[in-house]
């Protein structure tokens, strides 16, 4: 298989190489452009596919989360009712009267506790219904507040109330029916509603009744009951015997042909538990966004179906508009390029002919090619060739000698590196034969540092790799000091590929070995240079510290001003005659090194960053360099 799609890749190319250069122009123009345009612009649209999801998903929830606000007021506003309705001991004596009350007594106790559970009523306008249901047959019914229980003995929850003891059960039923049907006779029942149910118990375990404070569902839902998204998307109830409400004269589901039993299908197979979320389905071919939350006191969903046919139809359809405009465009150009490069071609195959006549060894003609660019310019250097092309053979054989013999000659000054490093190792061996481990070793570390020397591929290496480098150059230095300078690197392992610039570490540490030993006979000790990192937001410190003799404040500062001084380059000013003067004469302290460290630093990676000196006399010396924190395999960290 990978031959034979080789052999494909083989004729393909030697086909394309068989055209001429004006239809390869031609087809490398379709394929720089035109195929990147619909990569990016598929790409575009991607994003802004996504981001138009995450901004419609955060959208409606939002929504639903007003609607979490709406429904928790209105669940306060019905248990404050409920509370407020059954702390009347009036209320409570006349529910468990055991005689029957009197004229007086019926107008005293209507005109008190009665008006006031129908006051609490009428000043809470989203409460529909407050009543209290006794099964006690001493007391008199006192209509919209007070009845019997045996008018709603058959409603579905009347048994689970009194299996609550005392509980709340909030109800949501289809119908608002009238316990009273001949009295109330217009009574608007197919209004859907929600109930809050408890068992009145006075005292604690004995049965007194029950409370039903009623909420129209078009009051504890407003927004499940209003148009929403401009007829894009509807709210839907779903309480725990999965009974769906919703806004009946809406007509979102006609629209995007859905049905309940389609949203009640994927309702049951994505609510897996309490909580909220979204998710995307599709029916009918047709996308469709759900938005989800879960009321635990009502122990129901409020669920929010959005259609996004429209939006993916118009950001489909802006794509295929650009990506059709884009190609016709590129049409348009690849044309005009394939006739304006037959114009420019015709020249070129002329100056062709021309170059094949002197291939054959006839030089004895003129010609004249008119017009400007590449062409023009390519056609008047010809001419003057042809013009100077018989001194240029009369000279090549001298030439020809001359350059053999300066061959040459380069050849014998140039060293080979890998004899060098074969001398090395040699010369290693004989050490090691004559037990002479020192100088052994310094072998060893003279010849990593003359391979990192010599090996410049790139500007950039590992930080592993300059800390190796740096190992091998203070075991030099520890064979001409007498083992007096000592390395720690404190560098964590996940810095090791860290990208730096090649011999920017090599500078400090040659400086603090340089300067940080020149202490007093009388104070002479043992020079520790100590490397770490640390991650600093994106960028990654350096510290390179060492032990030895510091420097005063005004010292350090001077050589902080020079490593941040920048160069003025000659006619900038009068300025660049100091600067030079100053380069031409660096005596030792002059920081140029460190400077120079500073500015590739600030070169390769922004002013942002680069070195600064920390030192205090006597006692230590920090140079701190600051880079970007880039992985060498990783990308930008």
């Amino acid at each position: 298989m990978m031959n034979r799609l080789r052999m494909t890749s083989r004729e393909m190319l030697y086909k394309l190489e068989q055209l001429s250069l004006q239809k390869r122009l031609f087809f490398s123009y379709i394929l720089i452009l035109l195929l990147p345009t619909l990569f990016i612009s598929f790409i575009i649209f991607k994003e802004l596919k996504d981001n138009y999801m995450k901004d419609i998903i955060k959208k409606y929830e939002n929504t639903l989360e007003i609607e979490r606000v709406n429904m928790n007021n209105n669940v306060e506003t019905m248990e404050r009712a409920a509370q407020l309705s059954i702390s009347d001991k009036e209320v409570l004596y006349y529910l468990e009267r055991t005689s029957e009350p009197n004229a007086s007594e019926l107008i005293a106790f209507d005109t008190t506790a009665v008006s006031n559970i129908l006051r609490l009523q009428f000043n809470n306008p989203n409460i529909e219904h407050i009543r209290l249901f006794s099964n006690n047959k001493q007391i008199n019914e006192i209509w919209p507040v007070i009845l019997l229980e045996r008018r709603m003995a058959a409603e579905p929850w009347y048994k689970k109330v009194n299996e609550l003891n005392g509980t709340e059960l909030w109800y949501f039923d289809r119908m608002d029916r009238e316990p009273i049907r001949p009295i109330v006779a217009d009574a608007k029942e197919s209004r859907p509603k929600l109930s809050l149910l408890r068992e009145i118990e006075y005292p604690a375990g004995r049965h007194v009744g029950i409370m039903q404070v009623d909420m129209l569902l078009t009051n504890f839902f407003p927004n499940v009951y209003q148009s929403q998204g401009e007829g894009q998307s509807q709210m839907f109830i779903v309480d725990r015997e999965g009974k769906m409400f919703r806004n009946a004269g809406s007509s979102f589901l006609g629209t995007v042909g859905l049905t309940e039993s389609d949203i009640q299908h994927e309702l049951n197979k994505h609510l897996t538990g309490d909580g909220s979320g979204h998710f995307l389905f599709e029916q009918k071919g047709t996308p469709f966004l759900g938005n989800y939350i879960h009321i635990d006191k009502l122990d129901a969903y409020v669920f929010n179906v959005v259609s996004l046919k429209n939006v993916f139809a118009d950001i489909n359809k802006s794509r295929n508009k650009i990506i059709f405009v884009n190609i016709l465009l590129l049409v348009i150009l690849s044309i005009s390029t394939y006739f304006l490069n037959a114009i420019i071609l015709k020249k070129l195959h002329t100056l062709s002919d021309f170059m094949k006549r002197v291939r054959q060894g006839d030089f004895n003609f003129d010609f004249t090619i008119r017009g400007g660019g590449e062409v023009g310019e390519l056609a008047h250097h010809f001419r003057k060739m042809l013009k100077k092309i018989n001194e240029l053979i009369a000279d090549a054989v001298t030439k020809q000698a001359a350059s053999k013999e300066a061959e040459l000659r380069t050849l014998k000054n140039q060293i080979d590196s890998h004899f060098l490093y074969n001398t090395l190792e040699n010369i290693k061996m004989l050490a090691e034969i004559e037990n002479q481990p020192v100088i052994s070793d310094a072998l060893t570390s003279l010849g990593g540092m003359m391979r990192y020397n010599l090996k410049w591929t790139s500007e950039y290496v590992r930080l592993k790799d300059e800390l190796g480098h740096i190992t091998n150059y203070i075991a030099i230095m520890n064979v001409r000091f007498d083992h007096t300078v000592s390395l720690n690197i404190d560098v964590p392992p996940d810095f090791l590929e860290q990208e730096l610039l090649k011999m920017s570490l090599q500078p400090i540490v040659e400086n603090s070995v340089k300067h940080g030993m020149k202490w007093k006979a009388s104070e002479e000790r043992g020079l520790v240079i100590t490397i770490s990192a640390v991650v600093a937001d994106t960028s990654i410190v350096l510290e390179i510290a060492d032990n030895g003799t510091g420097m005063t404040p005004e010292q350090t500062a001077e050589l902080n001003r020079k490593i941040g001084r920048e160069d003025v380059w000659p006619g900038a000013g009068k300025g660049h005659i100091e600067v030079a003067a100053a380069q031409e004469n660096q005596t030792e302290g002059s920081g140029i090194g460190l400077r120079n460290v500073h500015q590739r630093i600030q070169l390769f990676y922004g002013k942002e960053y680069g070195l600064h000196v920390e030192s205090s006399e006597g006692a230590h010396t920090r140079v701190i360099m600051r880079i970007p924190y880039f992985i060498w395999n990783g990308g930008l960290s």
